[in-house]
């Protein structure tokens, strides 16, 4: 999978077999015998990229308020989002030919909804439109829209993002 994985994260968002062999110094048949089925590659491939984030998500906050825990989620999802933008990008190219991929998707989205409603306090969990609104702010689609779509610097969209969070929980306790 680090072979394919290093041709997503150079910008080729639909490897090859013959480029994952070129790029694994390997031949055609042993990239077939070894994946042949594209699920068990893409499976390879989240188990690596997992294995990078969670501990990064997992970590436990430094910070004791909720806005302070908020604000250094963003960061740690900015980091994450940096890291994994073309694997993300290469799997929303294929996620509608790939259960694996669409149940992957399925669950980043769970996730991401989980560890931002651990730190919010109740009133602002129940309030649905300010939550989904979090949500989105605090989203990979969001940042991947800043940084490629905008073509802003990580520097950049950084502000964008805190701007936003900022205007979103306003006067909020």
């Amino acid at each position: 999978p680090e072979a394919m994985l290093d041709l997503v994260r150079a910008g080729n968002m639909r490897p090859s077999a013959a480029q994952v062999a070129e790029r694994a110094g390997v031949g055609l048949r042993t990239v077939f015998r070894h994946f042949d089925e594209m699920e068990v590659l893409y499976r390879e491939m989240g188990e690596v990229t997992r294995a990078k984030v969670m501990p990064i998500v997992e970590r436990p906050y430094a910070n004791g308020g909720w806005r302070e825990r908020l604000n250094e989620m963003v960061e740690r999802r900015i980091v994450i989002h940096e890291d994994i933008m073309p694997l993300k990008i290469a799997a929303s190219v294929l996620r509608f030919r790939s259960a694996f991929l669409m149940e992957d998707y399925s669950e980043h989205l769970k996730m991401e909804r989980k560890t931002l409603a651990a730190i919010l306090p109740e009133a602002v969990r129940k309030d649905q439109v300010l939550f989904r609104a979090l949500e989105m702010v605090t989203s990979f689609q969001a940042w991947r829209r800043l940084r490629q779509d905008q073509g802003l610097s990580v520097a950049e969209a950084r502000r964008v993002m805190m701007r936003l969070l900022d205007g979103a929980i306003g006067s909020l306790k």
